[in-house]
């Protein structure tokens, strides 16, 4: 019976391993990724919603609707407005 002799090469040091590297480097990784996240979540916050949102919309829509209104009485424009609402009600342009 053939009796095993111990390796004459010396082990080599945990670092210097392969394989510790592709089990440690995923999630050492993936660490870094969140604690990178993290720093740029917290240095750079979203911007608050104005707290008067409604009111500025309100005069969004009330200046859209004076402009729409000052369109609609361009002479230009007129006449196409005319035939659109004929053609949608069946009424007479004009009247």
């Amino acid at each position: 019976m053939k009796t095993l002799e111990p390796s004459k090469t010396q082990p080599r040091a945990w670092w210097r391993e392969p394989m510790m590297w592709l089990v440690v480097g995923g999630p050492a990784a993936v660490i870094l990724a969140g604690v990178a996240t993290i720093v740029l979540a917290v240095s750079r916050p979203d911007p608050v919603v104005d707290p008067d949102y409604y009111r500025r919309g309100l005069e969004i829509n009330k200046t859209m609707a004076e402009r729409q209104a000052a369109a609609s009485e361009a002479p230009a424009v007129r006449p196409a407005l005319e035939v659109r609402n004929h053609a949608a009600t069946g009424g007479t342009p004009g009247r």
